[in-house]
């Protein structure tokens, strides 16, 4: 079974950083890739960043291209979305996730993710 713990959220104002993490266990070779989405309130949870971990490519929203990179220590397990250049727009909870099955372009929809982590929080004020 597997099992995501995130960490590292917070508050920062804008333009400052943070880095989350994602702890995971009991990965296997379907829990490739893995994925960051976050999740505002009254909104539905959007895709923000996934990583092929055997190919290295990486996938992110356009509202996120340039500010977000996300990465995969496959030692440890951990996957990281380092965020820079935060706006309050960004504010929302993040959440982990792995188990998807679909086609590479749908990466973006939760429904086609099967694993998640219980959430960080990251609030951005101007």
């Amino acid at each position: 079974q597997v099992q995501l713990v995130e960490s590292g959220g917070g508050s920062v104002q804008a333009g400052g950083s943070l880095r989350l993490s994602c702890a995971a266990s009991g990965l296997t070779s379907s829990s490739n890739p893995m994925g960051w989405f976050r999740q505002a309130p009254g909104q539905e949870r959007e895709g923000v960043a996934a990583i092929y971990s055997r190919s290295g490519i990486t996938v992110y929203a356009d509202s996120v291209k340039g500010r977000f990179t996300i990465s995969q220590d496959n030692a440890k397990p951990t996957v990281y979305l380092q965020m820079n250049s935060l706006k309050p727009e960004d504010t929302a909870m993040y959440y982990c996730a792995s188990g998807f099955q679909g086609l590479s372009s749908e990466w973006r929809s939760q429904r086609l993710w099967s694993a998640w982590g219980q959430g960080t929080l990251v609030t951005v004020s101007s």
